[in-house]
Formats: structure tokens, C-alpha cells, sequence
């Protein structure tokens, strides 16, 4: 409801202003500078803007941090597994549907791990922020049978696409009973930028609630995490899953 009240406030500032001023420039100004701050909201979850989004904890003091993995299962996924595992750091997994059918095994060795396990739709479409309500709720409810069908499992944990909600995707999450999580630090690792710039872009942004965002997809990211999980030893960080950090009861 948030963007319709927001809408309908532009329109009548708008009409206001028009009838006050004659002025059909400063009007379009004004709806120029509403659609750039959509946009903005569209893109980033942190605002807020269509739906509440879970970004980083209030009041976090402890070290703990969520490493956080979209887009598995994938062949590579076990390594992701065996290296957290050495390092004694849990994460939470978005996965796919059509990733978790093409490969069940790691699917299921990622819950028996004990990892948290996310949904990020049945086939993380390009046009995901074009979809409508209907379409991004079956996105969602394909996904979660094809994860109860492979593990007997269910999880209220949602992480959009790309980071991108719109009014649609916020009724899909809603009548879905998801909670939309996001990230405090995008590795973009899934760039073509080196490892060392990741890692730059990563180590000097982490703090205490820090919700980091990469994926279990590629053999760079695979060796960012080796440097990433030496650095949180280092400094006494702990990663949990996001229901713990967040204290989801």
C-alpha cells in the first residue's frame, strides 16, 4: 500500500502545484523526480519501498555475520560445503527450483550440513521485475514444492532476483508469506572483477549484522570464500544463518 499512498500524494502535489503556479514545467519536474525515487526503490531493497525487506539486524553488537549463496545447487556447491565446513561457518543457500531438480543430491547434502535453505523462485527469469502478481506467486509455490518434494521441506525465507521488488513481487512475497531478505554487502562476484577486488569491496564493509551476498556458482567465488572465511577466523567473526541472525522465531 505504501506505493499507492505515495503515488496518489505526487498526483495531488502535482495538481496543487499546476493550479497554484501555471506552471507545466516544474509539475513534470515533480513527476520526473517521484519516478527516479521508484526507480531507486525498485532497485534497492533496503528502502523499503513496496515491502518490509530484511537487511540487516537493528541493534546488532555480537560478532556475527550471514555469508549468504544464490543461485545453487551447483556442481560446485559441495566445495562451497566442504570449505565452510573446515572453518566450522554456517550460511544460507537461495536456491532455485530448476537448480534443486537438475541436482537433488547436493540439494539435500547442503540441509544435512546444517545450512539454512532460501527460495529464489522456480527459474530466476531475466524479466523477473516485468512479471505479474500471478506469475511471481507460482515462481514462488513451484519452487517450494519442488523443495518439499526433493527434501520434505519448507522454508518462509525469500530472496527476489536481482534484488528487484515492484509492486507485484511485494503481493507475490506477501500472499506467499515469505520474508524478503536482502543484504547489507553485494560482492559482485559474479562480474568479471578480479578476486582481490571483490575481496576489497567485501572485508572493509564487514561488521556485526553484515549480510553478505555471494554465489555458489564459479570457481572465483570458490576462492574469494577461501580468503573471506581466513578473515572472519581472524577477526572472531561467526557466520550464522539469516533466521539466526535475525532472530526469526
Amino acid at each position: 500500500m505504501k506505493h499507492r499512498f505515495a503515488i496518489l500524494i505526487c498526483l495531488i502535489a502535482v495538481a496543487l502545484i499546476y493550479f497554484l503556479t501555471r506552471n507545466l514545467w516544474f509539475s513534470g519536474a515533480v513527476v520526473i523526480i517521484f519516478l527516479a525515487l521508484t526507480t531507486l526503490g525498485v532497485a534497492r531493497m533496503d528502502l523499503n519501498w513496496f515491502l518490509k525487506n530484511y537487511t540487516k539486524p537493528p541493534g546488532q553488537e555480537e560478532r556475527l555475520v550471514a555469508l549468504t549463496f544464490d543461485d545453487g545447487p551447483t556442481p560446485l556447491t559441495p566445495k562451497f560445503l566442504e570449505l565452510l565446513n573446515q572453518y566450522g561457518q554456517k550460511a544460507t543457500f537461495f536456491c532455485i527450483g530448476k537448480q534443486i531438480e537438475q541436482y537433488p543430491e547436493v540439494f539435500k547434502r547442503t540441509i544435512n550440513a546444517g545450512h539454512e535453505i532460501g527460495n529464489h523462485t522456480f527459474s530466476h527469469q531475466t524479466k523477473t521485475g516485468f512479471l505479474s502478481t500471478r506469475a511471481m506467486v507460482s515462481e514462488i509455490e513451484k519452487a517450494d514444492v519442488i523443495m518439499e518434494k526433493h527434501a520434505g521441506i519448507k522454508t518462509d525465507l525469500y530472496r527476489p532476483p536481482f534484488g528487484i521488488t515492484n509492486p507485484h513481487i511485494a503481493r507475490a512475497i506477501q500472499r506467499t508469506g515469505k520474508k524478503s531478505m536482502g543484504w547489507t554487502i553485494r560482492s559482485l562476484d559474479t562480474t568479471g572483477d578480479s578476486e582481490t577486488r571483490i575481496l576489497n569491496r567485501i572485508i572493509p564493509a564487514v561488521k556485526p549484522g553484515s549480510v553478505i551476498l555471494l554465489h555458489d556458482t564459479s570457481e572465483k567465488t570458490y576462492r574469494v570464500l577461501k580468503e573471506l572465511l581466513v578473515f572472519l577466523e581472524q577477526e572472531n567473526y561467526r557466520s550464522v544463518t539469516l533466521s539466526q541472525l535475525f532472530d526469526f522465531k
